[in-house]
């Protein structure tokens, strides 16, 4: 999809940003990387017990500078997606942009979302955005971690506790409103007043 074409989903308020892990490049990179780590931890195993100067420390070396340039280039796709989405999003001149302050050491213990979590680089994310909100004259307001903004119903304000982690639809169960967990989430967040604006 073409810079002009998102910039116009977004405006129209279509979800047009894909997640960047799930992108073929980044899972070929992914899959390759994993490869090349087995590789150099065999010959760590294979070396481990032989005596020193039995074995060749040059093919190790080469190994892991092979490991450390496949690290380096999905740290750059990484980067440079979320640098595209930032500019989108500012570039399209809203009146102002909403976003949660997230609990990012919190989610990073649960061993189910860790590497999830990690592989989103959320905190970078973040500073760049506020940052080039800040540069264009964008007013950057920071929801508190702790408002259920997911729980929430968009429609009525009626509060859904029962609501999962693994429930992607919102029912409401006043109401009868079925939406979109995420977008009901990015809905609170725009139209909530319990914000602060950050300056810096």
């Amino acid at each position: 999809m073409s810079s002009k074409a998102v910039k116009q989903a977004v405006m129209n308020g279509d979800r047009a940003f894909e997640n960047v892990n799930r992108q073929d490049r980044s899972r070929k990179l992914e899959k390759r990387l994993i490869r090349q780590q087995r590789k150099l931890s065999r010959s760590y195993v294979q070396n481990k017990h032989r005596k020193e100067g039995e074995f060749c420390a040059k093919n190790r070396r080469k190994q892991l500078l092979v490991v450390q340039k496949l690290h380096a280039r999905l740290a750059n796709i990484r980067k440079e997606y979320i640098r595209f989405v930032a500019s989108v999003l500012v570039k399209t001149k809203p009146a102002y942009i909403a976003i949660k302050d997230l609990n990012v050491s919190g989610m990073m213990k649960n061993r189910h979302l860790a590497r999830a979590v990690a592989s989103q680089n959320l905190s970078q994310f973040r500073e760049f955005l506020i940052a080039k909100c800040l540069e264009s004259g964008i007013e950057v307001r920071l929801v508190d971690r702790w408002f259920p903004f997911s729980k929430i119903c968009s429609g009525c304000g009626e509060k859904n506790v029962s609501l999962s982690l693994a429930d992607r639809i919102f029912i409401c169960g006043n109401c009868d409103l079925e939406i979109d967990r995420d977008f009901n989430a990015s809905l609170n967040l725009k139209y909530t007043n319990e914000y602060t604006v950050v300056t810096s």
